[in-house]
């Protein structure tokens, strides 16, 4: 057969193909008109049939709802680019996520006790919380610190406070998050110097630190030092940690607070990632090689109500991150495409009335996280609106982890959502929502004027807005806050009370 003949019957086949599916839509849409008929003739409940977000669901997804332009090289398989289905070929096959509690509170000893007790409880990585002078860089004896020592995390002054916080932890054996931003070089040194008296080479050691500036002046507002110092410190780390700390995230670009703050999964998802673009830009413009630090860049995302919406939010933030560090910013090395993340569960969907019923919402907040391919969770306790977790309510937590790990199946195949018209459908209606929002951040000039001009909080405070007015109406049902209330009025768990000297104590 001459080549000719081949190029015809290869077309041939192709347009065979082609009408077949033509056939296969038209069928398709006649039987989605029959039903829609059936549906609309069929009362339906009187409540939000939309995300959280306010994106509206349809009752019925079909392969209609999966743009042109879908197709699998959108999805790729896992471990392959874009990363839509996972970041790793075999994903939960060969490794679980990381389960890493947040906890941190009073002095380095006691919240020491509670590492080692939470890793006698199969705690595979630690993740510390800082108090609020910490976070803002005040030692716990400034004036600004009275009444704030060791009350939401624990209080870290100096390098003997770090060697307190890890003594008896071997830091070249378990990864640690240091959840700090304003002053994250400041407690990175500490950190590091800290490994370096326990005698361990800094070059082994795993983990991350936050050190996410941007979204503070966004969402959290704990910042030190204006924006412009602030990045050249960030890539400052960059370039010490490529050279010296090369198992070590030098960066979590974090979309939890930017989310917990009121944003939509759209927005957390753009404001995220555009950060993200931003950082990986400072870096080049300091003359590094992207791919000598884009690596260890990781990212840290909500997991709100919404199961599927989290669910498609983690594969397309994959998929975009893949392609804009490809295509746009020239990475070579596909470790600079992988996007992996930490997740955290809604700490804002947990309600202090019946609070029990917080262990529900963490479980499948948390089975979202892992079905959305997530590296490593910290799943709330159900207390934690209350106070501060009390140890049975972060074993309870834990324990959430480990049920869903070794008993509920979700680890037994990898993406097994791939494929969904609905998920399939969420992620490219989230992917392409982001983009404009990327395009909206560009025409501002960029993240940092578009900080100094307040349009982030401005778009995260209307969303909030919406939000609470939903609940406030009772149109997003909340349980036990407005439906189903009764002994709502009660607390009937016990919280953690932190001692009032210890205040005394760290001073």
């Amino acid at each position: 057969m001459s080549t000719i003949e081949r190029e015809l019957e290869s077309r041939s086949e192709l347009e065979r193909t082609l009408r077949e599916r033509e056939r296969e839509l038209a069928d398709l849409k006649a039987r989605l008109a029959e039903w829609e008929e059936t549906a609309e003739s069929t009362p339906q409940r009187e409540t939000l049939f939309s995300t959280i977000s306010g994106r509206e669901v349809k009752p019925l997804y079909t392969a209609l709802d999966r743009t042109e332009a879908s197709d699998e090289d959108d999805l790729g398989m896992p471990g392959s680019f874009p990363f839509t289905r996972g970041p790793y070929a075999t994903m939960y096959r060969t490794r679980l996520w990381t389960m890493r509690q947040f906890a941190g509170f009073a002095t380095a000893e006691e919240t020491n006790e509670r590492y080692k007790y939470l890793l006698d409880h199969g705690q595979t990585g630690l993740s510390v919380a800082f108090d609020f002078p910490t976070l803002m860089g005040y030692d716990s004896d400034h004036p600004r610190s009275l009444g704030e020592v060791g009350v939401c995390g624990v209080a870290i002054s100096s390098l003997a406070d770090m060697e307190q916080l890890f003594d008896g932890i071997p830091l070249d054996q378990v990864s640690v998050s240091m959840t700090i931003n304003g002053p994250a070089i400041i407690l990175f040194c500490f950190y590091v110097a800290a490994a370096e008296r326990q005698g361990v080479d800094v070059s082994e050691l795993r983990g991350t630190v936050q050190n996410d500036i941007l979204k503070e002046y966004q969402a959290q507002h704990a910042w030190v030092f204006p924006p412009e110092p602030a990045l050249r410190c960030i890539v400052d780390m960059f370039e010490w940690c490529s050279e010296n700390t090369p198992k070590y995230n030098p960066i979590s670009i974090s979309g939890y607070h930017i989310r917990e703050a009121g944003a939509t999964a759209a927005e957390e998802l753009a404001f995220t990632l555009r950060n993200g673009f931003e950082y990986v830009e400072r870096g080049i413009a300091r003359g590094l090689d992207v791919d000598a630090f884009a690596p260890r860049l990781s990212f840290f995302f909500d997991v709100h109500n919404d199961f599927f919406e989290e669910i498609a939010k983690l594969r397309a933030a994959r998929r975009i991150w893949a392609r804009g560090m490809k295509e746009k910013y020239g990475a070579r090395n596909p470790e600079s495409w992988r996007l992996r993340t930490h997740c955290q569960t809604a700490g804002v969907s947990l309600t202090a009335q019946q609070a029990e019923n917080n262990i529900v919402r963490v479980a499948y907040q948390a089975m979202a996280a892992a079905l959305g391919g997530t590296q490593s969770l910290h799943t709330n306790s159900m207390d934690e609106t209350l106070s501060l977790p009390t140890e049975k309510a972060v074993r309870i937590a834990l324990r959430s982890q480990q049920i869903l790990a070794f008993e509920s199946g979700v680890t037994n195949t990898i993406d097994p959502l791939a494929g969904s018209y609905f998920v399939e459908s969420l992620t490219d209606d989230l992917e392409a929502e982001a983009l404009e929002l990327f395009d909206e951040i560009d025409a501002l000039g960029g993240v940092v004027p578009g900080i100094e001009q307040g349009w982030f909080q401005q778009e995260i405070a209307a969303s909030a807005m919406r939000q609470q007015r939903e609940v406030e109406s009772g149109d997003r049902v909340v349980v036990g806050v407005n439906h189903f209330t009764e002994g709502s009025g009660k607390i009937e768990i016990d919280t953690l009370k932190i001692d009032p000297d210890v205040e005394k104590r760290q001073v």
